[in-house]
């Protein structure tokens, strides 16, 4: 294998893994009026070092539409084995 097929195998997995990281959720106030500028300036100010403080948000009213990992691993499972069937 030459040396610019190995860089381009390179460039392309730290491509991937980035784009990998993206935070995907979407966010709303629940009952509220709100407008795109409001909530680019609360996700501008919410932004530290490319990290989105979801505390900051939630402490102004943004509710997150798709939760979290963390959040998905607090929720309660149901037990498979616990569905009765009929």
């Amino acid at each position: 294998m030459n040396l610019a097929g190995v860089l381009l195998g390179l460039g392309l997995a730290v491509v991937l893994a980035a784009c990998g990281a993206r935070d995907d959720r979407q966010w709303m106030k629940v009952n509220q009026t709100y407008t795109t500028a409001e909530f680019r300036r609360d996700l501008a100010q919410c932004t530290k070092k490319d990290k989105l403080d979801d505390e900051c948000m939630k402490g102004r009213g943004w509710v997150p539409v798709k939760p979290s990992k963390a959040d998905e691993e607090k929720a309660p499972r149901e037990d498979p084995s616990s569905k009765r069937r009929l």
